[in-house]
């Protein structure tokens, strides 16, 4: 007879007994123990087969895309150049920009200065 959730290989004490007339309840007890031990066992080294085959393909898949990541890291670094050409431009076009507003504003402020000492 099983428990929910039992493997069927598993054995109550009813049965054991039934199996081993001569053999005493703790004698018994220690027999099923040790079947219980050894399924531990064997769900510990499944458990460990799994993740070593999980190791196994991560470490595949990154031996088969290796050079995939040095591809993207070469096409990173070309964006990365790029990226800080593109921004010495705009800053060099920025510093241009205010040196003409600062002109527009001086040539503002003397025609506003002439016109002021004409009388307007």
């Amino acid at each position: 007879m099983t428990k929910p959730g039992d493997l069927p290989t598993k054995k109550t004490i009813h049965e054991l007994a039934k199996e081993f007339p001569n053999k005493t309840y703790v004698e018994l007890e220690k027999y099923r123990d040790a079947d219980r031990q050894e399924e531990a066992q064997r769900i510990i080294t499944q458990q460990e087969n799994e993740e070593l085959k999980e190791d196994q393909q991560i470490k595949s898949w990154e031996e088969k895309h290796k050079t995939d990541a040095y591809y993207w890291q070469d096409q990173y670094e070309d964006a990365k150049q790029k990226i800080k050409e593109l921004q010495s431009n705009l800053d060099r076009i920025k510093k241009e920009n205010n040196d003409l507003y600062n002109r527009i504003a001086q040539l503002t402020e003397q025609d506003l200065q002439k016109a002021r000492e004409s009388g307007l």
